[in-house]
């Protein structure tokens, strides 16, 4: 694959074969980061589990102290009382059975959390061949389908993300923008890091952490010396 010159001029910051420390590795990432957009910071955490087990599954949420940087969108399915509590909350869209029409009917996705309360999971199963393969698909574990929907809500746009493992056993997750500087970035890190190595399995065996990498949305890979993390 043939990169940009920006990328190539990226790439020479980062010494070839060399595992960085996290801060270290926050610095590099900022300064790849030149596009002439706010680039995205991600880590990619390989684990040391197999996904094809239930018993070996990563799977959860974790508020960021600083947010995402992105302006998240709202929607909550419930009725009575609760929708009352998530448009106070702030919601961008409320409802029950009209909504999930919509999404059927219209394949509207004009959100980037869906929460729901617990009596409406009948009907918002419905929704699954739509949300799943999206990763919008509300859940117990990432605190989605819960009676408080106001403080789902407030997490949600507080900067609360979800990380799970895919078919490759690797967690995908945005950690904020590269102009947070690296004081924020690390914050979000060790939050995000913390709660990985919290959710590790007890059928895990051997190394749980195997590889981390950082990345803005243009950059190069920065790899991570995955021993300090003890797991």
């Amino acid at each position: 694959m043939k990169h940009g010159k920006k990328y190539v001029e990226s790439a020479k910051l980062i010494e070839t074969g060399k595992l960085y420390d996290a801060n270290e590795a926050v610095e590099i990432a900022i300064k790849t980061g030149t596009a002439k957009f706010d680039e995205t910071v991600e880590i990619h955490v390989r684990l040391g589990v197999d996904s094809r087990h239930a018993d070996q599954q990563v799977r959860g949420a974790v508020v960021l102290p600083n947010g995402t940087g992105k302006k998240v969108r709202t929607l909550v399915l419930t009725k009575g009382d609760k929708a009352k509590d998530a448009e106070a909350a702030g919601s961008d869209s409320v409802g029950g059975e009209e909504l999930i029409a919509k999404i059927q009917n219209e394949n509207w996705l004009d959100f980037d959390v869906v929460i729901a309360t617990p009596d409406m999971m009948g009907l918002v199963g419905r929704l699954g061949k739509v949300l799943g393969p999206r990763g919008l698909m509300p859940t117990p574990k990432a605190g989605t389908v819960t009676p408080d929907v106001a403080k789902a809500v407030t997490e949600a746009k507080a900067g609360k993300i979800e990380y799970r493992l895919d078919k490759t056993n690797i967690i995908h997750c945005p950690i904020g923008k590269v102009s947070f500087g690296p004081e924020k970035l690390m914050e979000n890190f060790d939050a995000l890091m913390g709660a990985i190595i919290k959710a590790k399995p007890a059928a895990t065996k051997g190394q749980y952490i195997k590889s981390c990498t950082l990345a803005t949305t243009m950059g190069p890979g920065v790899k991570l010396n995955v021993a300090k993390f003890g797991a």
